[in-house]
Parts: structure tokens; C-alpha cells; sequence
């Protein structure tokens, strides 16, 4: 029987500690092969580089190292890289939370992402990070723990096409408990630091420092505050099903609303 094809991709970097705890911990479940950026690329979304040439490296087996984003690694490992289409993708895991909007700026799930779009099931793994904390302590091990379990149990079970599962790992607690949860509201400061250089032309610095949560029951920031791993299937289909059923009520004056029927009889004629 042929054991499964796990693929690992991460925003951190290809030596970070989080994605060598989950290699070393999914390593029973199937033949892992490794597809990470050279270098940190944190919040950088789905980004694809176009614009030159990719360079990719074999640092150990099965372990590829790419001057790209999470996306590029993604892309080039199920398309190019992984012997087959991987069985599952694993991304992560991440040093610091992703919640709320984090999603939508966040390299580790567009990783996920990547894969989710390519119908390969894809799991998206982030562990609380605090100040002061080293990147070699135990909780990755325990959130790679629970990466094990819920990787065994997407095996076993599937996913359906276009989706995904982001995960998020408080770190003062053991993963003994999960919850699935909702999309949260993850509070920021919005910044711009403005500042001059040496010859005195401007600059800035943007993104200020995290505020807290909003108040969104049964959602992952409520899972995490309360020391509980968050779970949360995101589906790729942005559509807003509700305001879709809404919007024919509106007048756009001077252009015609044009119903699919009515091109199919157009083409009939």
C-alpha cells in the first residue's frame, strides 16, 4: 500500500524551528518532503514571484529550499518538486498567531491556500508567540502534537475541495483541547511611522502592535483567549451569498441587468 505524500511549506523559513518539530513529529504518518523559502517572508499573502526566475536547492533529502514566498514553494513543490500530487499539505508551523483578518496578509495560510486551490487538503499551523520566548522551546513540539492528530484525521476523513483548516495553538496550554470555530476580529493599531534618512528623504514604517480582540462569540480569538486550540475550515469562495440575493433590488441607472437565461435564449436564436 503507498503511504501517503505529505508536503511542508512554512513563511518562517526553511531552517525555523517550527517546521522542523513538524516534520519530525508527521514523519510516521507518510513520505514528507520539505518546501520552504530561504529566508523569512512573513506577511507576504499569496504572493507569486513573476518577475525572474525561481532558484531552488536540495539542502537535504527530500528538504528544498526556494528564494520565493510561501505561494512560489507551494506551486513549484505539488507541480514540480513532490514526486505525485501531495496527499496532504502542512503549513507552518508559524511563529505567532493567525486570526481574524491575520488570513488575509498571512504567508503561512497562503501556503495552505496554495494547495487548497490545487484540491490537495491543506492545513494552515500557528502557535501563540510571546516576547522573551526561544525558538527551540517545547511548545512547538506540542503544537506539532496536535498537528499529528488532526493531519491523521484529514487522511482519514478528506477534505472537500477548496478548503482548508487554520489552526491555532495557545502557548501556555497543551493541546488537549480543540475547538472549531469562526473567522474573529483581531484588533491593531493602525500606523505610519514617518522618519528621514541620512540625506533626508522620507520613509515609513507601517503596521502598528496588536490590541486585543473583538468580541465575536464562537469565534478562534475566543477559542485562544480561553487556552483552547482554535480550528477554523475556511472555504476559497469569497462570494457574499446574502448581499448577492440583495443586489438585483438595485436601479444602476443607464445599463440593463442581463440574466444568464437570457444569454442562453440569445444563443438559441
Amino acid at each position: 500500500m503507498t503511504r501517503p505524500l505529505i508536503m511542508l511549506a512554512n513563511d518562517d523559513g526553511i531552517r525555523s524551528s517550527g517546521i522542523t518539530a513538524l516534520a519530525k513529529r508527521l514523519a510516521d504518518l507518510g513520505d514528507l518532503y520539505v518546501v520552504a523559502p530561504d529566508r523569512e517572508r512573513s506577511a507576504t499573502s499569496h504572493a507569486f514571484t513573476l518577475d525572474r526566475p525561481l532558484r531552488c536547492e536540495e539542502i537535504e533529502t527530500n528538504w528544498f529550499m526556494v528564494d520565493g514566498t510561501p505561494a512560489d514553494c507551494v506551486y513549484l513543490g505539488i507541480l514540480k518538486i513532490c514526486p505525485r500530487k501531495p496527499d496532504l499539505v502542512v503549513s507552518g508551523i508559524n511563529h505567532g498567531f493567525n486570526l481574524g483578518s491575520d488570513v488575509f496578509y498571512s504567508g503561512t495560510v497562503a501556503g495552505a491556500v496554495e494547495a487548497a486551490l490545487r484540491d490537495v487538503p491543506a492545513i494552515a499551523m500557528s502557535l501563540e508567540w510571546k516576547r522573551g520566548m526561544h525558538k527551540t522551546e517545547e511548545p512547538f513540539e506540542r503544537a506539532a502534537q496536535f498537528a499529528h492528530a488532526l493531519a491523521r484525521a484529514v487522511l482519514t476523513e478528506g477534505l472537500p475541495p477548496g478548503t482548508l483548516l487554520n489552526v491555532n495553538v495557545p502557548v501556555e496550554t497543551a493541546p488537549a483541547g480543540y475547538r472549531w470555530t469562526k473567522l474573529g476580529k483581531r484588533l491593531y493599531r493602525d500606523q505610519v511611522d514617518e522618519r528621514a534618512d541620512l540625506r533626508g528623504r522620507r520613509y515609513y514604517w507601517i503596521g502598528g502592535p496588536a490590541m486585543g480582540y473583538g468580541d465575536v462569540p464562537g469565534s478562534d480569538c475566543h477559542a485562544v483567549r480561553d487556552g483552547i486550540v482554535s480550528v477554523t475550515p475556511l472555504d476559497l469562495d469569497l462570494t457574499h451569498a446574502g448581499l448577492l440575493e440583495r443586489l438585483p433590488e438595485w436601479n444602476v441607472d443607464g445599463f440593463d441587468r442581463v440574466l444568464e437565461k437570457d444569454l442562453a435564449h440569445e444563443a438559441t436564436r
